[in-house]
Formats: structure tokens, sequence, C-alpha cells
């Protein structure tokens, strides 16, 4: 076992928002945290391939004001693993996490997500070659299991093995995943939750952080859930109706002051859009606007703002005009 190293669990992970791929970019987490000032934020996955050879500033770079946040991985080489999770810490990132949750068929011919459930030994090499090289937390998101291999006591020894390496907090997708035969997106329905069997890794493991993922979608859910992990994790629903971060400060981090209405966040919002479509550096408005479709979900002009923003800023020189006039109610 390696030393600890003092990664203390971030106490920002009571509330948690999904890494999502080609969602949660830096745009996405940017107008997250106008809405949560507390909820911790994850990246997308990027695999160690695209860091180690690819343009790494281009996947590494956020704003500071998107903090607290987690940069997810993607790999299985624990040399390849340490040498990014150290690019991650020196950009400053809040914790590093390790994909072994996702199913999709390209992540299994290379060797990561899920698949890796069936080597806890070198998921262990792997979470160790990384906590040796960084001093952030080092931390892992998994299922409950794969394919047949889905007892109880498998899932336990793929923790108890990970742990001993110098995992604390571990992120449970409660579904297990088909490696063959579901598509990612049908992956994400089927097989059922099972909640139960994330809470009673909780209760053998009482001194690792444990962190709920998959199908909540309301606060009072998420209230419920807490009652028995540490912490919960959502993803579409934040992305979809990204409004119900709004009172996840006040719920859940004892946060006295009023959410900011929808009106505030896009009033805070349009500078920072502004300043990117000014930078020159590829940002179209398209690339901001996507994230901000279900700001008004559920109020008066939410589908004219949808539609305006949809039909609009894909167009060639979209600038901010766009934005204001699709606005349900003007700032």
């Amino acid at each position: 076992m390696i030393s600890k190293q003092n990664k203390k669990p971030h106490p920002g992970r009571k509330f948690c928002v999904a890494p999502m791929l080609d969602w949660t970019d830096r745009h996405c987490r940017y107008f997250h945290r106008l809405i949560s000032q507390h909820a911790f934020l994850y990246t997308e996955m990027v695999t160690t391939g695209a860091l180690i050879h690819g343009d790494h500033h281009r996947f590494l770079q956020f704003s500071a004001a998107e903090r607290p946040v987690a940069f997810q991985l993607g790999g299985s080489n624990p040399r390849e693993l340490a040498i990014c999770a150290k690019m991650i810490e020196d950009y400053g990132y809040d914790e590093v996490n390790l994909n072994v949750g996702c199913p999709s068929d390209r992540v299994q011919n290379g060797r990561f997500g899920a698949c890796l459930m069936a080597e806890p030994e070198l998921v262990a090499e792997c979470v160790a070659a990384m906590a040796q090289a960084v001093s952030i937390p080092v931390t892992v998101k998994s299922r409950i299991g794969i394919d047949e291999r889905d007892s109880y006591e498998e899932l336990v020894h793929f923790v108890s093995t990970v742990a001993d390496a110098g995992c604390e907090t571990f992120i449970i997708h409660a579904r297990k995943a088909w490696l063959s035969g579901l598509s990612p997106k049908q992956n994400r329905d089927v097989p059922p939750l099972r909640y139960d069997v994330a809470y009673q890794i909780k209760q053998d493991f009482p001194q690792l952080e444990i962190i709920l993922n998959g199908g909540i979608t309301t606060l009072d859910q998420a209230e419920a859930v807490l009652a028995h992990v540490d912490g919960v994790m959502v993803g579409r629903e934040a992305y979809h109706n990204p409004y119900l971060l709004a009172e996840v400060d006040r719920r859940f981090y004892g946060e006295s002051k009023e959410p900011r209405s929808r009106e505030m966040i896009m009033d805070l919002l349009i500078p920072y859009i502004q300043q990117q479509l000014e930078l020159n550096d590829g940002v179209r408005l398209n690339n901001i606007s996507r994230h901000i479709l279900g700001l008004f979900h559920g109020e008066p002009g939410a589908r004219g703002w949808r539609r305006h923003l949809s039909e609009n800023a894909c167009k060639p020189g979209a600038d901010i005009k766009v934005i204001l006039e699709a606005l349900p109610t003007r700032i």
C-alpha cells in the first residue's frame, strides 16, 4: 500500500456534475459555475494519448473560476497515466479521476473504461502510479460490475484492491455495464439501477468516500441518496435542466445567499461569451450557446429561446446579438 500523501477528500464532492463526453467542456463548466458556486465539476473524459501526443493545452485549459473541478482521464498504462496526472496537477485541477465505467466499443478497444473492472490489479497499478506522481486526490469512477462479472464479491474485490493502492474516493455508477450488445446510450438505462449495491459498499468500506451516480433527476432524490452515501453525481438532468443547480448551494452546502436568477446568470455569461468570440482561437457562438439551451426550461418563452439559438447561433459570423435577441426577458 502506498502512502496517502495527505490527500483528504474534497468537501465539494457532496454534489457533483458528471463528466459527459462532448458536453462538459470548459464553456459548459463556466456556465454551470455561474449557477452553483460549490458543486464539484468534472471535465469530459480525455485519453492519455490525446494529452501526450496531441495539443495538451487545448484539452487542459480552463478558467480558475470553474474550480473546484476534476479532470477525467481514460487510459490503462500506469506510466502514461502518471505523466498525464502530473500535467493535470500542474494546470491547477483539484482532482484527477480515472474512468473505469465507460462501456463504448472505442473505449474498450483502447483497453480502458468499464472493461478495466475485469482487471482490478491493473487499475490498482494505475492509481498507485498517479498517486505517487501528484499531491491532488486520485479518484475512480466505475460501474457495479460488467457482463456476467457482477457479483457483489467481485465488486468488493475491485474496491478493496484499488483502495489499497491509494484511492479513497469511488464514484459508483449504480448500474452494471454490458460490454457488447448494447450501445453506450442504451447502457445508460439498461440494466436496472442498483442503489442498494452502492449503499452496501459504503457500509462495508466506511473509511472510503462513496459517491453515487445514475438516475438522479431531482434535489429531493439527491437528498434521499445522501442519507446512505457521501455524495451524489448528476449527469443528463444537470445538463438539460441546468437551473436545477441553482438551489444546490443552499440545500447541500449551507449557503445563505439567494441563488442567482436566470437573468442574472445570463448577465454574467454574456461578457464571457463576448470575450471568447474575440479571442480568435476558433470558438464560435454555437460552441457555447448549445450548453445554455435548457436554462429557461419550464419558463415562459423557453421554446422560443431554444429555437432562436438553435437556428441562428450556428450561422457564420453569429455574435452576441443572437443571444440578446433570444432572451425571453431582456436583461
